[in-house]
């Protein structure tokens, strides 16, 4: 992986860490950015040495979304012609799939959020599994106020997570939703008084989930996100696949025995993935 200059990313105790690393302009999202997070995902996933993975942030705010370069300069997007129209597809394909990288992530992705996340940067923790934040944070869809749709996966995961009336008034409005808020209606989880008790929760959960067979997080993980896109029937029969698929005995026993003896049980990793290429 080449040397990140947006991230700074440790793996320790089978817990990664990636934390957005450009405080002075408010990590914005530019470039750069989409292409070093795709790069760290597609690293994370491939691997195996991480169990968990925890998203924190740096400076005044966790990130103000989308830099406004990305549809200037640096990419071009041609609304004249069909064609022009039709790569603007294509390019918001490919930054969907790096959120959706963390979606399909072969462990938990637990986001801790403080100060504004704005924009694309709800797009990406609207793709976590856990998200976690301080008193002082809040939320904007703020596409609206630019002029545009929100376009990277807010409006198509956020309504699996909070009442769809109070998204629409703020996916209309671009109003800011407060933690609090965001507390009550679902979005997040925790809140916590300050930055460092907020990156500390989110180590802890994440050390929590890396402790419990890899396979049967992953296991859960693809039933949870199942059953969010299926009616029960459907959810209850894949679930018996994937049972069938990835039961261990091995694993239960020592889970139990484990707790029976008062120690850290030890489970195996799951394979590393290879690129088709290299197969």
């Amino acid at each position: 992986m080449n040397p990140l200059t947006c991230f700074t990313l440790t793996v320790t105790d089978h817990i990664a860490h990636l934390v957005l690393s450009q405080p002075d302009s408010l990590n914005t999202m530019h470039p750069t950015f989409w292409r070093e997070l795709d790069e760290v995902l597609v690293a994370l996933h491939r691997g195996n040495e991480a169990r968990a993975l925890v998203i924190s942030s740096t400076g005044r705010h966790f990130s103000a979304g989308m830099a406004l370069e990305t549809f200037g300069d640096a990419i071009v997007l041609d609304d004249r012609s069909p064609e022009g129209r039709a790569a603007v597809f294509d390019l918001l394909t490919d930054m969907q799939s790096t959120f959706t990288r963390l979606e399909e992530l072969r462990m938990p992705v637990i986001a801790a959020i403080h100060g504004g996340c704005i924009g694309g940067a709800l797009d990406m923790v609207a793709a976590a599994c856990i998200r976690y934040a301080t008193r002082d944070a809040f939320f904007c869809l703020q596409e609206i106020n630019i002029g545009m749709v929100a376009d990277v996966g807010s409006l198509q995961r956020l309504p699996k997570l909070m009442p769809m009336g109070l998204l629409k008034e703020l996916a209309y409005t671009g109003r800011r939703l407060p933690a609090e808020q965001a507390q009550a209606c679902g979005l997040v989880t925790t809140l916590f008084e300050s930055h460092e008790a907020l990156v500390e929760a989110a180590l802890a959960c994440a050390r929590e989930a890396a402790a419990k067979p890899p396979v049967a997080v992953w296991g859960t993980k693809q039933a949870l996100h199942y059953a969010r896109d299926h009616g029960v029937a459907d959810s209850l029969r894949q679930m018996g696949w994937l049972q069938g698929a990835i039961w261990s005995n091995r694993h239960v026993a020592e889970a139990v025995t484990a707790m029976r003896e008062r120690r850290a049980p030890a489970f195996a990793p799951l394979a590393t993935l290879k690129p088709f290429s290299e197969l």
